[in-house]
């Protein structure tokens, strides 16, 4: 049971509305949670208990959003194709909407959110005090090469995705199938998958059904080079922290060079856990996070 205050909260924004969940004092400094792509604010609960474990919450809030399409946000208009550099918009839209009552914001983001927030740091430093990123460093790259066959690719599936929206949705009976199902096509551990799921489903004449807007699973049009992604990149000079897994994605750990380049002011850190070490490993990854934004605040 979390000893601090916990709100579920809306943030209606000129364009959508996003779900959230504040932990803490809304008076106190914010730490901002981004999360990854198909998961939600709940993501962060493991990390929301270790931080009260550790009394952050008697220095700093937490406010985890939902992305748009994900958990009890809404989903963007329209059926055209999802682009990852809209969430930096969306970003950039939250913290307009609540920097005047927050002051300093600490940006903190995982895998896809930790993407976005080293993006918008990138570009608007200013607006951010400290950045923690978690199994994450930068947009991903490829060859310009691959870009007709990315774009071929990406219609012809959107294509067959639109065939399929005119098909029922699929349900089911218990909560347990849908977590199984999590399970079974990312890996995650099972106690991981039942707190994502849950917030990412609903429950309609006795039957559940995902909530998440289905073309979050459609691969993108477009993807940055690597020569973009190096010129966005260079060079911030934000406090910065990113937390590895040692079992996490494997580029990340032959990144770190790249991290050095990238940021003048950085700390990395190696810890036991996978991809979703910030639930797994909660209380070293706060641990972590605890001596990076409580050092020369």
């Amino acid at each position: 049971m979390l000893n601090v205050n916990v709100a579920e909260i809306q943030l209606p924004l000129a364009h959508i509305t996003l779900a959230a969940k504040r932990y803490g004092d809304a008076s106190k400094p914010m730490i901002l949670a981004l999360h990854g792509w198909l998961d939600n604010a709940d993501s962060f609960i493991p990390l929301a208990q270790a931080f009260a474990d550790q009394g952050l919450f008697d220095t700093f809030q937490l406010m985890c959003i939902d992305w748009p399409g994900h958990g009890l946000s809404d989903h963007r208009p329209g059926r055209y194709p999802l682009h990852w550099v809209d969430y930096i918009y969306d970003l950039q839209a939250v913290i307009h909407a609540i920097a005047q009552d927050t002051g300093p914001i600490i940006l903190l983001g995982h895998s896809l959110g930790g993407i976005v927030a080293s993006a918008y740091n990138a570009c608007l430093a200013e607006n951010i005090h400290k950045l923690i990123l978690i199994e994450a460093l930068a947009p991903l790259s490829e060859s310009s090469s691959q870009a007709k066959d990315r774009l071929r690719k990406g219609l012809l599936q959107q294509q067959r995705f639109n065939r399929q929206l005119a098909r029922p949705a699929p349900t089911y009976s218990s909560m347990d199938v849908a977590v199984q199902a999590r399970h079974q096509l990312t890996g995650l551990a099972l106690p991981w998958c039942a707190l994502i799921t849950k917030r990412n489903m609903a429950l309609t004449d006795g039957q559940y059904h995902w909530r998440s807007d289905p073309r979050l699973k459609l691969d993108s049009l477009n993807r940055f080079t690597f020569d973009q992604v190096d010129a966005l990149m260079t060079t911030s000079d934000t406090p910065s922290l990113l937390i590895i897994g040692h079992d996490g994605y494997k580029q990340l750990t032959a990144s770190t060079d790249q991290a050095n380049k990238w940021f003048t002011h950085i700390e990395i850190v190696h810890l036991s856990g996978d991809h979703h070490l910030h639930m797994g490993n909660a209380q070293q990854v706060a641990e972590s996070i605890g001596a990076f934004i409580l050092n020369s605040r």
